[in-house]
């Protein structure tokens, strides 16, 4: 098993879902985040003041697949759904994970994917 975690544009939220959706991934956790990366932030006029916003709204998609294939797959949709070109697209990350637990069943591993 391997968890794909995606960092995106809040304006992508809709088009990762519907690439996710295409290609029939199924179980996805998503998160509002702020973050920062190359793109630093901004300075906004607040009340006479400038001001430092150095932490920009983010997506985060967490998604379980249970292969490399499928992670393949994934990592694919998603960049080419959130894709602008420009600095502050996101970023994708995958890592192994040891186990999976469907709570209400009890299903290990990979029956707790499906």
């Amino acid at each position: 098993m391997i968890k794909v975690e995606a960092i995106v544009r809040p304006e992508k939220l809709e088009d990762v879902k519907e690439a996710l959706n295409k290609i029939e991934v199924n179980g996805i956790t998503v998160t509002q985040v702020m973050g920062c990366g190359k793109q630093k932030g901004y300075t906004e006029l607040v009340r006479g003041n400038i001001v430092d916003i150095d932490l920009l709204p983010k997506i985060k998609f967490e998604i379980v697949v249970s292969s490399e294939e499928w992670e393949k797959k994934t990592i694919e949709a998603i960049q080419n759904a959130a894709c602008t070109g420009n600095v502050g697209d996101g970023k994708i990350f995958s890592y192994d994970m040891r186990s999976a637990l469907r709570v209400r069943t009890g299903d290990k591993d990979y029956d707790a994917l499906n």
